[in-house]
């Protein structure tokens, strides 16, 4: 084959004097399984789809849980319990063994305080603003002195008027319990939600309540009209009152609850002019909430039935390949005895569980750190009360590429994490998070272009020591639960920049110390519009309106690459050595990646991404040994795996199709201290065997 070589030979030099990592596939190479629509579980499953999708490599499963990202209760087995003996309130999953679970639903809030949030920007609406008295928001009892042991966490609503306006006054129509101590607030930056340090929350003149009345209450701000655009309550004593649903349940009598919010002016007649939209539904004047109580009842139930897999279904599909799973519980909005029911029931089941993650996306909730630490603590107490040596983790934080920021707290400090490792450990739980998981969406969609390849290797790096230098110990294990290339997909996930990215991602993050990545989805739900209405998907293989394969994508090669040739299947430890090429584009950016592993069969395995664009390179391989201060290379055998734009090219017309579409090439060179290696343009490539001692005469350039 011949290639335009773009400069003379150059060098990958690998670093042999120690490891900077270790792993073992099996558990370290997963994908994952999300909500998926209702109907396509029995679609997806079959014995089939799963044996191809095994073909990909990857290891250990982690079950996703979408439900809270929408403001739902998720009812992970449909038979339990309710708290309210009429058939509502607070559900308990049940964990007795019946019937096999093959579907699990959401169930939206109806005491929902958001209008959107990083988790459903086009689904469902407040209460705050929705318009209707006999609705209400409440935040969760669960942070309550009644639940923590502590005194109450202040509770809080955000009104976001979408423009500055001037306000001078505020209505608030109180449910049960209100506050009889609050702050009414403005905010003098951007976006409190955004850029929670990029200003600061003022209270108005008058917005300070001490003694605070139920009912409607109509609040003079100031004497005169401020231009503001988002205001806050900030709440911190309750009635502790009974809400409409009784005083039978303690949950009901504690907490805070709003009927409804008015903005505007007072005339000095005291008329009341009101600037909000009330509407149920998403074009109501927005607001943010704390938290949300879990209270729900049957009704409630999601009306798409999107269809969280039943765990019996899941188990036994053949989708873990009966290895450990990763399973969550739900945290946000539910309650603790739910949580333990469900681990009962899959331990009597006897399905494996590696590990079990808290919740989902806290920061896209806008969820306080301690909000979300006291909440931990309570559902860990309960799960291991279960199981006790069962490990738990979180936050399962949004992909995100640099430290998640909040309001200061009264020290000043504001970041998330840090405040939410020093709650756990002020209160003697930092035992209890056995892992620190988050998402890795590392790009904005719609904005990407050939040189984002560049930027992977940093950011993946990178956040993982911003969470380090956030106080999580070396001992607690970094895992990536959920990752693609962005959170909104388009046709980069199905060229042959999807491959070079995942090659990149995986290498740079095993070698930056991380412990275990999960591909984000397992499930090929066909390819559909992404952003600015080119083709994409969430998926090693494109699919049928039934979900029957039709083609592999890019990424199903690199997994293959990866999870087949880069490392040895199975449970050997794996260390890694770090590895850099000397080939740059003119702008210094890296146009070759390497990563390195000495896999348990003590060959040498380097996992190789060009990822210049239209020029192939040539590279000799030195492995540097600084205790011995000397070079060995490859020497006999070895192996070379390459996929590439010669084996693979996506073309977007006529609904989207690969052609050619594999397999990578394969070649044995027989290597010595002279031998250079090809990497064609636009390529992942493994090269594997054994390393012999070091040079002993000349190098002489060779082409396999």
């Amino acid at each position: 084959m011949l290639f335009a070589w773009a400069a003379p030979a150059q060098t990958i030099r690998v670093d042999i004097t120690h490891p900077t990592n270790t792993f073992l596939p099996n558990r370290a190479l997963g994908a994952g399984v999300d909500r998926i629509p209702s109907g396509a579980a029995e679609k997806l499953l079959t014995e089939s789809t799963v044996r191809e999708l095994h073909t990909a490599g990857w290891q250990p499963v982690t079950y996703r849980q979408n439900t809270e990202l929408y403001v739902e209760a998720w009812h992970w087995n449909p038979q339990g319990t309710w708290s309210d003996p009429s058939g509502k309130g607070y559900f308990t999953g049940s964990d007795a063994l019946g019937e096999p679970i093959r579907h699990s639903y959401g169930y939206p809030l109806p005491h929902r305080g958001f209008t959107r949030n990083e988790g459903t920007e086009t689904t469902g609406y407040s209460r705050i603003t929705d318009g209707d008295l006999d609705s209400y928001w409440k935040s969760n009892p669960y942070l309550t002195k009644t639940f923590t042991g502590e005194e109450d966490r202040p509770q809080w609503v955000v009104v976001d008027l979408a423009m500055p306006l001037p306000v001078g006054a505020m209505r608030i129509a109180w449910a049960e319990p209100y506050a009889k101590q609050y702050l009414v607030q403005y905010w003098t930056g951007e976006d409190p939600i955004k850029l929670p340090t990029k200003g600061t929350w003022v209270t108005f003149p008058g917005g300070a309540v001490r003694d605070g009345k139920a009912g409607t209450v109509t609040l003079p701000l100031q004497s005169s009209a401020t231009v503001v655009r988002f205001l806050r309550i900030w709440m911190t004593q309750s009635s502790n009152t009974c809400d409409s649903h009784g005083s039978s349940d303690r949950r009901n009598c504690v907490g805070f609850a709003i009927r409804e919010l008015y903005l505007g002016t007072l005339t000095a007649d005291g008329v009341f002019h009101d600037l909000v939209r009330h509407t149920p539904d998403q074009d109501q004047t927005t607001t943010f909430c704390s938290s949300v109580d879990p209270w729900h009842e049957p009704s409630d139930i999601d009306p798409r039935l999107r269809d969280q897999i039943g765990f019996d279904l899941f188990y036994t599909s053949g989708i873990t390949r009966d290895l450990p799973a990763m399973v969550p519980i739900a945290l946000i909005y539910a309650i603790p005895e739910d949580a333990a029911a469900e681990v009962s029931y899959l331990e009597k089941r006897k399905y494996p569980i590696s590990y079990v993650e808290m919740g989902e996306e806290p920061d896209g909730q806008y969820m306080l750190p301690e909000d979300y630490a006291a909440l931990y603590i309570q559902f860990a107490e309960a799960l291991h009360k279960v199981d006790p040596p069962l490990k738990l983790g979180g936050p399962v934080f949004q992909g995100v590429n640099e430290d998640i920021l909040v309001w200061p707290d009264d020290e000043g400090q504001t970041s998330w994490t840090r405040r939410f490792i020093r709650y756990l450990k002020a209160r003697g739980h930092l035992q209890d998070l056995a892992f620190f998981s988050y998402e890795h969406y590392p790009m904005e969609p719609c904005k990407i272009q050939w040189s984002s390849l560049y930027d992977e290797p940093r950011l993946v790096s990178h956040i993982g020591q911003v969470w380090r230098d956030d106080g999580v110990p070396a001992s607690v294990p970094l895992f990536i639960t959920e990752s693609n290339i962005a959170w909104a997909t388009g046709e980069s996930f199905l060229d042959i920049f999807g491959a070079l990215w995942l090659a990149d991602y995986a290498g740079a993050f095993f070698t930056s110390g991380g412990s275990a990545l999960y591909y984000f989805h397992y499930l090929p739900m066909g390819v559909h519009p992404g952003c600015n209405g080119s083709l994409g998907t969430f998926a090693l293989f494109t699919a049928d309106k039934d979900y029957r394969l039709l083609q592999k994508t890019s990424q199903f090669f690199a997994s293959q690459l990866i999870n087949l040739e880069w490392v040895q299947a199975g449970n050997g430890e794996h260390r890694v050595f770090p590895a850099a090429s000397d080939i740059e584009d003119g702008a210094g950016n890296a146009m070759v990646t390497a990563y390195a592993v000495l896999r348990p069969d003590r060959q040498w395995a380097l996992l190789v991404v060009n990822r210049d664009q239209w020029n192939s390179h040539r590279v000799q391989i030195k492995f540097h040994d600084s205790n011995q201060a000397e070079d060995r290379y490859f020497s006999g055998p070895v192996h070379v795996m390459t996929f590439g734009s010669a084996q693979y090219q996506w073309h977007p017309e006529k609904g989207g199709y690969a052609d050619p579409d594999g397999p990578a090439a394969s070649s044995t060179v027989q290597a010595d201290s002279g031998t250079w290696f090809d990497l064609p343009q636009a390529s992942v490539s493994v090269i594997r065997g054994s390393v012999g001692g070091p040079l002993s005469g000349p190098s002489r350039p060779q082409t396999p």
